[in-house]
C-alpha cells in the first residue's frame, strides 16, 4: 500500500520545514510506503524559499501561482496523487503525523473507504475558542442528520481516503469549506466513514489560525447545497450530465 500525505502550506515558515520532518520520520508499518505532496498556496512570509530547497525524492512541491483557497490546494493533491489511500495532513502543528501509522492500521485491520480522525474520541482536545467547540459539535451534528453519517467530528482536518472514492467525487469547493464537502459527498456516494482518537493542540489567531464564525456559516450551506443536490456527487453523474445536455440541445435544434 501507498500513503499520499498532501500538505497543504499558506504562510507557514515557523511550521513547515518541522510538520515535513516529522512527516518523513514515521514508519507507517510492514506493507507501506509513502509520498509526501506539499502545495503551496502562494505564500510570501518565506515559505515557497524554504520548499524549494528541498531535493527529496520522497516529497513533491507544488506552488499554486495564486491564492486559490486551502479546498483548491487539496484538490491539486487529490489530481497528482500516486497512492493507494491520501491523508490530509495540516501545516500549522495542531495534528501530529505521528498518528498516520494508526490510520494505516486501522486500513490493514478494515479496508475502509474512508477514516477521519476524531479530537472528541481522542478525550485530550483543548479549543482556545468556545465557538470553534460549538461549532463542530453543530456541524457534526447536522452532517449525521443530513447525510447519515455516524461522526463525532466532522470538522477534523485529518481525513484519509481510499484513492478510486476521492478521485470520484465531484469536489468543487476552493477554501475550508472542502472540510465538510468530502464528507458530504463520501456519504452520498454511498460509503461509510470511519474514526479513530487524534490527539489536537490548537492554535490561537495570534499564532496563525485562520479560520473564523464565517467559515462556520458557509460550511452550513454547504452542507444544505449538498443535500438538496445542487452539484453533483460524482464526477460521472457531471459527465453524464454535460451528455445529456448536448443531446437535448442537439435535439431543439433539429425541431
Amino acid at each position: 500500500m501507498k500513503l499520499s500525505v498532501i500538505i497543504c502550506c499558506y504562510n507557514e515558515k515557523t511550521t513547515i520545514q518541522d510538520v515535513i520532518d516529522k512527516t518523513k520520520a514515521v514508519d507507517l508499518g510492514p506493507g507501506w510506503d509513502r509520498e509526501i505532496i506539499v502545495v503551496d498556496n502562494y505564500s510570501t512570509d518565506g515559505t515557497r524559499e524554504i520548499l524549494q530547497q528541498i531535493a527529496d525524492p520522497e516529497i513533491r512541491v507544488i506552488f499554486h501561482e495564486r491564492n486559490m483557497g486551502k479546498g483548491m490546494s487539496i484538490r491539486t493533491g487529490i489530481d497528482t496523487m500516486t497512492g493507494d489511500y491520501m491523508i490530509i495532513q495540516d501545516a500549522d502543528k495542531e495534528y501530529d503525523p505521528a498518528e498516520h501509522v494508526n490510520f494505516c492500521r486501522k486500513v490493514d485491520e478494515t479496508q475502509a473507504a474512508a477514516i477521519f480522525g476524531s479530537r472528541i474520541l481522542g478525550g485530550r482536545a483543548i479549543y482556545e475558542y468556545a465557538h470553534a467547540y460549538w461549532g463542530i459539535r453543530t456541524l457534526t451534528t447536522m452532517t449525521n442528520v443530513l447525510f447519515g453519517g455516524h461522526l463525532t467530528d466532522v470538522g477534523t482536518a485529518t481525513k484519509m481516503v481510499r484513492a478510486d472514492v476521492v478521485k470520484s467525487l465531484n469536489l468543487t469547493t476552493t477554501d475550508f469549506n472542502l472540510d465538510f464537502e468530502l464528507p458530504d459527498k463520501i456519504l452520498l456516494s454511498g460509503h461509510e466513514i470511519l474514526e479513530i482518537p487524534i490527539s489536537y493542540d490548537p492554535r490561537t489567531y495570534a499564532e496563525g489560525k485562520k479560520i473564523t464564525v464565517r467559515d462556520g456559516l458557509r460550511a452550513m450551506l454547504t452542507m444544505l447545497r449538498d443535500r438538496l443536490g445542487f452539484t453533483a456527487v460524482l464526477k460521472h453523474d457531471v459527465k453524464t450530465q454535460d451528455h445529456n445536455n448536448i443531446v437535448t440541445n442537439s435535439a431543439n435544434l433539429r425541431d
